[in-house]
């Protein structure tokens, strides 16, 4: 009988913070999610994500935002020019290593269909991926253009669905089936009630370094799997374990994947008015949350980090001037020389916005963990569940 699957506080996990409505990054206001996902045949398990800051109805209004690469065994497009300018106007794309481009193509499609005043001559879009190639036929082009499409137009607030759905169809987390999960933070400043919100394409770790509420948990949960797999694989015959890197013996085989290697994506919105460098110091603090789960990281992993405030409404719309400006003239043809003001938290006050980031970032990867069940792919290979068993008396007891 295979086991309810459910989020990381359904099962008693102790967890700090306070979490918003959804527990989720659509307790952010305005922030919408949507996913495409591609289960077809035996060896496709791939799809999309996307990520919209101000919802269909806010692309193009750009947010102050930042980014952080813990290891750069990964791509997000779009880097350059989010580094040079400090915001972020177009939504957010994750999919598999080899869609990018499909992808990418796909969101500059919608745009021109969609909001063709925005951009009317280039674009440059923010697409990222983690590597689903155990599970999925990598090499195949089963996502197209279309699919990013209709991933942002799916995209919509209220609960996310986690687990193996949209970009994180195929993917693993800790050498259980990974995929796509999510969290909040309330944060109060003052008389104000902001929320910090985190979406996580986890497809990282190696099974005996995880840790679940400051507890170690992977080495034993490891052992037991290899028991169990290799009774199952001895009852049907077999001789190898199901849940195995993809190494084997013999001409042709496949290289073995090093333990760890994969990579992780994450997203962290929030509506606290920061400034974009306020932003980037908020991705940084992602590889924090991320080592509460345990793990180190990898060489063999791309960790690329994106974060956003939805604040300040329009005071970065000269990001993108309308028209090129004439000799002299610093505002545009014909207009007045514009100037901005930014509300923003000071930077000495930042630190509950910090601690929220790792909170909800430990908690998004416990859910993705819980939430996503076994999955069978390519050539026949399988990823386990996480086996929710291990967590037997983890309630109410926080060893960190």
């Amino acid at each position: 009988m295979s086991e309810e699957r459910g989020r990381a506080r359904d099962f008693g996990i102790p967890l700090t913070g306070e979490p918003g409505e959804w527990n989720a990054i659509t307790d952010v206001p305005g922030v919408q999610v949507g996913y495409v996902t591609l289960v077809e045949g035996d060896d496709v398990r791939t799809g999309v994500t996307a990520l919209l800051p101000r919802g269909r109805d806010g692309v193009g209004t750009p947010c102050a935002a930042g980014w952080h690469s813990l290891n750069g065994n990964g791509e997000m497009t779009g880097t350059a020019w989010l580094e040079e300018s400090g915001a972020l106007a177009v939504p957010v794309l994750l999919t598999n290593t080899y869609a990018v481009g499909p992808v990418h193509r796909g969101v500059v499609e919608w745009v021109r269909t969609h909001r063709r005043d925005i951009a009317p001559e280039w674009l440059l879009p923010v697409v990222t991926e983690t590597w689903d190639g155990y599970l999925h036929d990598i090499h195949g082009a089963h996502v197209t253009p279309a699919h990013a499409g209709a991933a942002i137009d799916a995209a919509a607030g209220g609960p996310v669905a986690e687990g193996g759905v949209g970009g994180g169809t195929g993917m693993r987390c800790y050498g259980w089936k990974g995929g796509s999960g999510t969290a909040s933070r309330v944060v109060r400043y003052g008389s104000e009630r902001y929320t910090v919100g985190v979406f996580v394409q986890a497809n990282f770790g190696a099974r005996r370094e995880l840790v679940v509420a400051g507890t170690p948990l992977g080495r034993a949960a490891a052992e037991a799997a290899e028991v169990a797999e290799a009774a199952e694989a001895a009852r049907e015959g077999g001789g190898g374990s199901g849940g195995g890197t993809g190494a084997g013996g013999g001409p042709g085989a496949e290289r073995p994947v090093p333990p760890g290697a994969g990579s992780v994506i994450v997203v962290v919105a929030t509506d606290a008015p920061l400034l974009p460098g306020q932003c980037k110091a908020l991705a940084r603090r992602v590889p924090l949350g991320l080592a509460r789960t345990g793990t180190t990281g990898s060489h063999f992993s791309g960790d690329l980090f994106l974060a956003f405030s939805t604040a300040n409404q329009g005071a970065l719309t000269s990001t993108f001037p309308p028209r090129p400006a004439a000799d002299g003239d610093a505002g545009g043809a014909g207009d007045d020389a514009p100037y901005e003001t930014l509300r923003f938290i000071p930077w000495g006050r930042v630190d509950p916005f910090h601690a929220a980031v790792v909170e909800a970032v430990e908690e998004a990867v416990l859910n993705v963990l819980t939430a996503a069940g076994p999955m069978t792919g390519r050539d026949g290979h399988h990823v386990p569940a996480f086996p929710l068993a291990a967590l037997a008396g983890l309630r109410g007891a926080r060893t960190d």
